[in-house]
């Protein structure tokens, strides 16, 4: 039986944030940040919901009270279930399945300014397939893909008056990806052609004899929980507001920008292209212009009673400007020359609607249920079993409990329905996902 694969998101001040996929829910993002927000369908743009919400509306850092501090350390369990299926082939089932990924933020508050350091895993995606499946095609070598995109964010809160509070993060951002792709040499033909570059040097007088092989495989990838073969940094950046309309109503908004992450590269001989008759090179990797999408959301909150909280969020996601084609470099470290790939992708702009709410069952537990609902970006055209960024719909639960006056423990967890996709070539997608966040906060 094959191992189950866990891979960590750790802050840098412990180690590097691992390239390990985040396998997240709204198209590659998390569907919340934090058991607070996760654990009501992920609402997070009007309501206190600790310091995750440097990763979602940083205005709302601002509802702590003046002249105090606080640490959130938390992590979260993702446990994807994806397999894929093809008529008259045995069911190939993913072998990564469970997910752990740490997250710490501080923020402190002093007059009318807030202000801390944090770190959340922002998305990715994957999957893993053994060299015996179908995935294979023939190859005898593994299929996997494992992307990692993480922030260290730096946010500020400032209240304008009693009413409106605003605020700001800038994000140093990174992001990592393994990738072991087979295709028949014809498929590989047409990402070249998809490219619309002609290859050079070389090895562009040997792709022709490729055309009809069975297999041809592009791998990269260093087998680390740790780390990915191919990896960039850059930065990003978010606006965020809350408005209070009266003592139990909240409105409020934020815009995460696209971000301006470099290409990711491997090392120059750390990638290679592999083909049916013997065909084998070395070379690097560059993941061209690879970005994590713009986000724009509204939301409110009610506190309909003195014991109940209710939010909605309403997420429009531009996966489309984002997600448009998968781009890809090999420079040949052996044979010369310089081959260009591309996958198109298409995907669609999502929204994503979050309801939630919280009851306060006594002084010192709180329990929370949500849904968060949304349409699949990928279109069914374009779907790949090595990006299946598919799921749509969630249900959530949540509780929080109060374990001294300066401490809580919060946890949440996400039920994912099995979606079920099929791609132009035949093969039956289907993914499904349990999700668990857990979070101790302690304030000074």
């Amino acid at each position: 039986m094959k191992a189950t694969r866990k891979h960590f998101f750790l802050t840098p001040l412990c180690a590097l944030l691992a390239a390990g996929t985040a396998h997240a829910t709204n198209g590659m993002l998390m569907e919340g940040y934090g058991p607070i927000s996760t654990g009501m369908g992920g609402a997070s743009q009007a309501i206190d919901h600790g310091n995750a919400a440097m990763a979602q509306n940083p205005a709302t850092l601002g509802m702590i009270a003046d002249g105090t501090a606080r640490l959130d350390v938390a992590f979260g369990i993702l446990g994807p279930d994806v397999s894929s299926t093809m008529s008259g082939m045995p069911t190939a089932k993913s072998g990564g399945t469970s997910y752990l990924m740490p997250a710490f933020g501080y923020t402190r508050r002093s007059g009318a300014l807030t202000y801390g350091l944090g770190m959340f895993a922002q998305g990715g995606m994957g999957t893993e397939y053994d060299a015996t499946s179908f995935m294979a095609g023939g190859s005898g070598l593994p299929a996997r893909s494992e992307l990692g995109v993480g922030n260290v964010i730096f946010p500020v809160a400032y209240q304008v008056n009693s009413n409106l509070t605003v605020g700001a993060t800038l994000k140093f951002m990174w992001s990592s990806l393994d990738m072991k792709m087979t295709a028949t040499g014809a498929q590989l033909g047409q990402m070249v052609t998809d490219s619309g570059i002609a290859p050079t040097g070389t090895i562009a007088t040997m792709l022709p004899g490729l055309a009809g092989a069975s297999w041809a495989n592009i791998s990269f990838s260093d087998e680390n929980d740790f780390t990915g073969a191919a990896k960039s940094t850059g930065f990003g950046a978010a606006l965020g507001a809350t408005y209070k309309v009266n003592p139990d109503v909240t409105l409020g908004a934020s815009y995460q920008f696209k971000s301006a992450l470099d290409d990711m590269k491997t090392a120059s001989s750390d990638a290679s292209m592999s083909a049916q008759g013997g065909f084998a090179d070395a070379g690097q990797i560059t993941v061209i212009d690879f970005q994590m999408p713009s986000v724009l959301a509204v939301g409110a909150s009610w506190q309909a009673s003195p014991s109940l909280l209710l939010a909605a969020d309403l997420k429009y996601i531009g996966w489309a400007d984002a997600m448009k084609s998968f781009k890809m470099r090999y420079d040949s470290s052996i044979i010369t020359g310089t081959v260009n790939f591309a996958m198109p992708q298409n995907w669609q702009d999502q929204t994503v609607l979050n309801l939630g709410m919280a009851w306060k069952a006594n002084e010192a537990l709180t329990l929370r249920a949500g849904l968060n609902l949304a349409d699949n970006p990928v279109p069914d055209t374009f779907v790949h079993p090595l990006f299946p960024a598919t799921v749509k719909n969630h249900v959530t639960l949540g509780l929080g409990y109060q374990v001294s006056k300066a401490g809580d423990f919060n946890m949440s967890v996400t039920m994912v329905p099995k979606v079920t996709v099929t791609t132009p070539q035949g093969i039956d997608i289907s993914h499904a996902q349990t999700n668990w966040q857990f979070m101790y906060s302690h304030r000074f």
